[in-house]
């Protein structure tokens, strides 16, 4: 990692929050990390736990940084675009700008900025919290291949990165982004069903949790594809082959077809707006 690479992060906030405490445990200098907050006392508490340097002003934040990460709302990505740009262009190094938001397309955050200002996409995923997200990211028109490979870099402290296309957004936010609450979702249901079947709902939480946990780590580590994994579940006329019938004829395929389609939808839906 750049031993004097200059990083703004703007909004401590979770995502903000997930970021940090990721570079830090990947050795950046957390001297070399400026976290803005409006609350004061938010920057104190980033400060004491990561040793972070914290503001109050985003334009003194990003002086002479290398990086900048916006961590803040969607809504407000424009308006911090905009308090920041004179700074950004008055620097000395070429700043690449990160935005981590939804929804908020390249053009228009182009459009807010002088001409030529490097402004790189990313769709990051909550569990970048523990170090597990899966963070895409696409560069904007003027953006380097140098500035692309230190972004992807930074990230790859909180998870795993790819770079696509703006046009794959959509999908990738069905897929990544949002995927996440679905698997919570049938988590919640699996543990719902241990306790009609009569475990207490701290034992089926230990043991579903723990099932996902695993294969989740046996999809990734074996790289093996999931229908050779279910294969090797699923004994002749056992007991494994009995739940699946039922989730298949319950149609669970198709509701997973429909939900990404509905998150694309809504996603490109967003972005129009």
């Amino acid at each position: 990692m750049e031993g004097m690479t200059i990083i703004a992060v703007i909004g401590g906030g979770q995502i903000g929050e997930a970021l940090v405490s990721g570079l830090v445990a990947a050795d950046v200098n957390p001297q070399n990390i400026r976290v803005t907050n409006r609350r004061e006392e938010r920057g104190a508490e980033l400060e004491e736990r990561y040793g972070v340097v914290t503001m109050t002003d985003n334009a003194q934040a990003v002086d002479g940084a290398d990086v900048v990460f916006l961590c803040v709302k969607p809504k407000m990505i424009l308006d911090v675009l905009a308090e920041i740009a004179t700074t950004v262009d008055n620097n000395s190094v070429s700043t690449v700008v990160v935005s981590m938001a939804a929804g908020i397309n390249l053009a228009s955050m182009e459009e807010k900025v002088s001409a030529g200002m490097p402004i790189v996409r990313v769709m990051p995923n909550t569990p970048m919290l523990v170090r597990k997200g899966m963070c895409t990211v696409t560069g904007g028109r003027f953006v380097d291949a140098e500035q692309l490979e230190l972004v992807q870099e930074l990230l790859t402290s909180v998870g795993d990165v790819m770079v696509v296309e703006e046009s794959d957004l959509d999908a990738v936010t069905a897929l990544s982004g949002s995927s996440p609450a679905y698997l919570f979702l049938v988590t919640e249901a699996l543990i719902d069903a241990g306790v009609s079947l009569g475990l207490t709902r701290a034992a089926a939480k230990q043991l579903a949790v723990s099932a996902f946990d695993g294969a989740g780590t046996m999809l990734k580590e074996t790289g093996r594809e999931p229908s050779d994994l279910r294969a090797g579940v699923s004994s002749p006329a056992g007991t494994t082959v009995a739940a699946l019938r039922e989730l298949e004829e319950s149609g669970i395929r198709g509701a997973f077809f429909r939900a990404a389609q509905a998150c694309a939808d809504r996603s490109a839906e967003m972005g129009r707006n």
